[in-house]
């Protein structure tokens, strides 16, 4: 390493050079773990991620134009979920579903990315981190707060 670099403020990307690019989610999809606790068959969960890959393309969700911002996605190890897998954790609004299936992931983006609106059915912890949409209208427990919140079926 030249030394002389030491002192230079860093030049900025060109990507950064561009703007900002506004994401408006990143789904982040437990499909394929190492330890398969969550998600029994391997098979089905590469499948979700085929599918899911598939559909953010199509539906124009990568497009830095998009209004609103893009949709990242990605496939991770372990959500630490262990429960009902594959599971999508849905980022910033914190809503984990649990048997993310390729026929339930085009519901989950049409309904909950595009439309704002989590499907409560497959909800299996919501951990609430931002002010957003409350899935059981009668809980007590506010909006906000870190605290892991698992649905039961009603």
């Amino acid at each position: 390493m030249d030394p002389s670099n030491l002192s230079r403020s860093p030049q900025p990307s060109p990507r950064r050079a561009a703007g900002s690019i506004p994401v408006s989610h990143h789904l982040l999809l437990c499909a394929t773990p190492t330890k398969a606790l969550c998600c029994p068959d391997p098979a089905v969960g590469a499948a979700s991620w085929d599918v899911l890959k598939q559909l953010v393309r199509e539906l124009g969700l990568e497009d830095p134009a998009r209004a609103g911002g893009i949709v990242l996605r990605s496939k991770a190890d372990c959500l630490r979920i262990c429960t009902e897998g594959p599971v999508l954790l849905v980022w910033p609004d914190g809503v984990v579903y649990g048997g993310v299936t390729p026929e339930r992931i085009m519901r989950i983006l049409r309904e909950h990315v595009l439309e704002g609106h989590p499907i409560a059915d497959w909800v299996v912890r919501d951990y609430a981190l931002r002010e957003s949409r409350d899935l059981h209208p009668t809980s007590q427990e506010p909006y906000g707060s870190l605290t892991a919140r698992a649905y039961e079926s009603d």
